[in-house]
């Protein structure tokens, strides 16, 4: 007589347990996915957050589809959702956001993370949860050669061009009350507005991370009339944005990350965007890795000030 088996529900609970700490070593044993991988796993479809226009991490190639530095991070962290979720055909859609609605798109559930151009600060880790970092800038200026503009000092009385709701925009606008710089201050809506303001002469400057303005830089006929200069207001962090207090999928994001930035694939990813020519312009931006990125690569971390010693 054959015999057939079947599971209690605790063994059942067990199995399940000890599948989830297969995928994600480390992870405290649970009886089910809970939160974001929880929603995954039962739609079979994830929903990934992008930029637009934030060359070279997160924009459009030709072909409308995201391509860029976060983008290769992005999908090592989809190939980790598919192979702990056990779902190889996982339907994929991405959808375009801004930096003042980025936040609200996760919190209400229309993207389930983003890993883009997002600085991890106090601020946003009171919102949402903040995965290793992802790379680390210093916040300065893009300017015409010609400009004479070669340090924050020197954009008393000027007008200043900086993305709305960034970080860079707090920054300018609390340097232009305390120093009494009597800025005219534009706020864009996203980098490529901001560089069209520059570009056209409405505004004197433009304050962004470093390596964005190394891509905006880069996409303009004449990359050699652009200058990158002044001293560092902050250095910060960006992060992949997941849900506040979804521990399994901040997590696997976490470990997704940490594998890449210590196996070398991260320094590969690195070169492919910023020391060789990239689309749309095949412009190489010659921005070489920095000390600060180096370490973050030898000690993945996910602190809100990276270089707080």
């Amino acid at each position: 007589m054959k015999r057939t088996f079947s599971l209690t529900g605790v063994a059942r609970q067990a199995v399940a347990a000890s599948l989830i700490a297969g995928f994600l070593p480390g992870l405290a044993l649970a009886a089910d996915f809970t939160g974001t991988l929880e929603k995954i796993k039962n739609d079979e479809t994830v929903v990934v957050g992008f930029r637009e226009a934030s060359i070279p991490f997160s924009y459009y190639d030709d072909a409308k589809q995201p391509i860029g530095y976060s983008i290769d991070f992005t999908k090592h962290v989809l190939d980790n959702l598919r192979t702990t979720l056990n779902l190889p055909n996982l339907n994929v859609r991405w959808l375009p956001i801004t930096s003042q609605n980025r936040i609200s798109l996760l919190q209400n559930g229309t993207i389930d993370f983003e890993c883009t151009t997002t600085t991890h600060n106090a601020s946003r880790e009171k919102q949402v949860a903040f995965s290793n970092s992802l790379f680390i800038i210093g916040t300065r200026l893009l300017a015409k050669k010609d400009s004479g503009i070669k340090d924050f000092s020197d954009l008393k009385g000027q007008t200043v061009v900086v993305g709305a709701g960034t970080t860079s925009e707090i920054i300018l606008r609390k340097l232009n009350v305390d120093e009494k710089m009597d800025m005219r201050i534009i706020s864009a809506k996203d980098h490529s507005e901001s560089f069209l303001t520059l570009s056209t002469g409405r505004a004197k400057a433009m304050m962004m991370d470093d390596a964005l303005l190394a891509g905006e830089r880069a996409k303009t006929r004449n990359p050699q009339d652009y200058v990158i200069t002044g001293t560092p207001q902050s250095y910060e962090a960006y992060g992949c944005m997941v849900r506040k207090g979804d521990t399994q999928m901040k997590q696997l994001v976490d470990q997704t990350i940490a594998k890449v930035e210590t196996s070398g694939q991260g320094a590969e990813i690195y070169n492919k965007w910023f020391m060789n020519p990239i689309p749309p312009k095949q412009v190489n931006l010659d921005f070489p890795m920095s000390d600060a990125m180096k370490r973050l690569f030898a000690q993945p971390n996910d602190k809100i000030n990276p270089e707080a010693k």
